[in-house]
């Protein structure tokens, strides 16, 4: 179990920050639904207990690591997830910044 959610999250965490130059932001798709997620997102206030520093933005295009763009459509999507309210479930832990340049994920 410890080594299937080892490997989910280091999945999701290469094609969140891995965008090569030609392509655009990670397409995200937020589900209802965690049995579907790809990953369980924990969002916190504080920058420094954060895996990743996320930049929310509304244009696909934009492609830099941690740069996030939501989609209507799962089927669009690079990654689904799910918010959850417990840091404990989480398998990912992000806070959002409002500067595009402070984006990016540490592993």
């Amino acid at each position: 179990m410890m080594n299937s959610f080892l490997l989910r999250l280091l999945s999701f965490l290469l094609l969140s920050s891995y965008i090569p130059i030609t392509a655009s932001a990670a397409q995200i798709f937020i589900t209802n639904y965690p049995s579907e997620a790809n990953a369980k997102v924990f969002v916190t206030k504080y920058q420094s207990e954060a895996n990743c520093i996320v930049y929310d933005t509304q244009y696909s295009s934009d492609n830099e690591p941690g740069v996030w763009f939501y989609t209507k459509y799962k089927s669009d999507a690079r990654a689904v997830i799910y918010y959850t309210q417990y840091k404990s479930e989480a398998d990912l832990i992000v806070y959002f910044t409002k500067y595009k340049s402070d984006a990016r994920c540490r592993y």
